[in-house]
């Protein structure tokens, strides 16, 4: 079933919000591996082929994406808060508004949204390229957000995932910059650093 409200718009963010837009090799390729605990290696081990199998984005989110970024919430408990489906109103008037699929924010509050600094969007029909226009866009308001609060947060990263395969950009200023690479499932420990990199940078 549908969230009850209108999505975060999709087309055209560079001009709707003016921004800049660059692709480079190997953005991210340099952040080092962490390696995954025995228990997500053993969830994933049984989860992965079962969200194959069911072929859903709900699945995939259920059982590849979600444990992936509760492994990371349990290594920095203090550092991190986690928001699934969470309604993020920023800007209703210039679209930035509506339901986040995970929203991370740089903060252990759990309970509100203090400091987002990743957006990370599931990709619609297993195409990555999908759900870049709207994960940019929920960047753009997390960072009109953290202007708003005075939060000293300068950089914004976005996360595209089918659930096998992960894409990386970061927004800082107006200037967005994606990481040409695709990381895959089957070298979760990147993804894992990479995350975490985002999180602590």
């Amino acid at each position: 079933m549908p969230l009850p409200s209108l999505p975060f718009p999709c087309d055209d963010p560079q001009h709707n919000f003016h921004i800049t837009l660059t692709r480079t090799v190997n953005l991210f390729a340099d952040i080092p591996e962490i390696e995954p605990s025995t228990f997500l290696q053993e969830t994933l081990q049984f989860n992965l082929p079962l969200a194959l199998e069911i072929n859903s984005e709900k699945a995939r989110s259920e059982l590849i994406v979600a444990p992936i970024l509760v492994e990371i919430k349990k290594r920095l408990p203090e550092r991190m808060s986690l928001f699934s489906g969470r309604e993020f109103n920023v800007d209703a008037a210039r679209g930035l508004s509506g339901y986040c699929d995970f929203l991370i924010s740089r903060s252990p509050e759990q309970l509100v949204i203090e400091s987002p600094v990743i957006a990370l969007v599931e990709a619609k029909n297993d195409n990555i390229q999908s759900g870049l226009g709207q994960c940019m866009a929920e960047t753009i308001a997390a960072q009109i957000f953290n202007q708003r609060q005075e939060n000293d947060i300068h950089i914004i990263y976005g996360v595209v995932t089918t659930g096998s395969i992960w894409k990386f950009f970061k927004l800082e200023g107006i200037a967005i910059e994606i990481d040409t690479n695709e990381y895959f499932i089957n070298n979760v420990g990147k993804i894992i650093g990479i995350l975490i990199n985002f999180i602590e940078s």
